[in-house]
């Protein structure tokens, strides 16, 4: 059975992609098309802010492409320089709090230590952060997308803690996209299950699938990778089929396995 995957491809270097490797171990045949592009902005404003930890109380990321950001600032070797001797020291005496285990290892490599990292959505971090800070502390650091939702955000303000949002990346619909879905469809037919991994692939790819699957798109299995996912599909109309429990390619492969397979929830292989 096919399962289309609508996520950007791990690192190239770094051997097969996570996701189709677990789903191939339930004997799925899955294929990934990148969905979004992103476009970096504001990186002098997110050094300058990096350079005075003194100002802050700590971090905040719920994507990796924030880390992304920072991962291009330090580039730069005088920036790398000032970073290494003493930045990440200053930044590491307080918190960084981070969504799921991508973000996590991705502080790791900047040399950072997350906190929080099982929390697998905003909400569950907000609440975490809530239990950690105090009221009217210093504020928070909070590097993030133009399309972040603003439920962390509001959560933090009605517990009084100050959060500074700093917009870092843009998000856009990957240039090959449509002809990507396209090829697929025409090729592979219709897959017995489509994963979306965000709210903006909802956006930039529902649509075209609808129209590619016609009549049988009532045959094919929503998943979701997360709540936030979940909701937007549900926004648009779709029945999600299911949602992983956590962000990780063990529970998403688990719940489009048991989705596909309602009587037989057998372990993989």
């Amino acid at each position: 059975m096919k399962v289309l995957l609508l996520k950007d491809p791990k690192d190239k270097d770094s051997g097969p992609d996570p996701y189709i490797k677990e789903l191939g171990s339930y004997s799925l045949e899955a294929t990934l098309i990148p969905v979004l592009s992103f476009e970096f902005t504001s990186l002098d404003s997110l050094f300058e802010k990096l350079s005075h930890p003194e100002c802050y109380g700590g971090l905040v990321f719920t994507s990796p492409r924030a880390l992304e950001a920072i991962k291009i600032c330090l580039k730069e070797k005088s920036k790398k320089e000032a970073w290494s001797k003493s930045l990440k020291q200053m930044w590491n005496i307080k918190p960084t709090y981070v969504v799921g285990k991508a973000t996590a290892s991705l502080v790791e490599e900047i040399g950072l230590i997350p906190q929080g990292e099982k929390a697998g959505n905003a909400e569950k971090l907000a609440e975490y952060i809530c239990s950690r800070e105090k009221p009217n502390s210093s504020v928070l650091l909070f590097p993030c997308g133009a399309l972040k939702r603003e439920v962390l955000p509001t959560v933090l303000r009605e517990k009084g803690i100050p959060l500074e949002s700093l917009t870092v990346y843009q998000t856009t619909q990957h240039p090959d996209l449509q002809e990507s879905l396209s090829s697929y469809f025409s090729q592979q037919g219709i897959p017995a299950s489509v994963a979306f991994f965000s709210p903006s692939g909802v956006k930039f790819c529902l649509q075209h699938i609808q129209k590619l699957s016609g009549d049988l798109i009532n045959q094919v299995k929503f998943a979701a990778i997360g709540p936030s996912t979940a909701e937007a599909l549900q926004g648009a109309g779709i029945a999600v089929s299911c949602t992983a429990g956590s962000p990780t390619p063990q529970d998403l492969a688990a719940a489009i396995h048991t989705a596909l397979h309602p009587h037989n929830r057998s372990v993989p292989h």
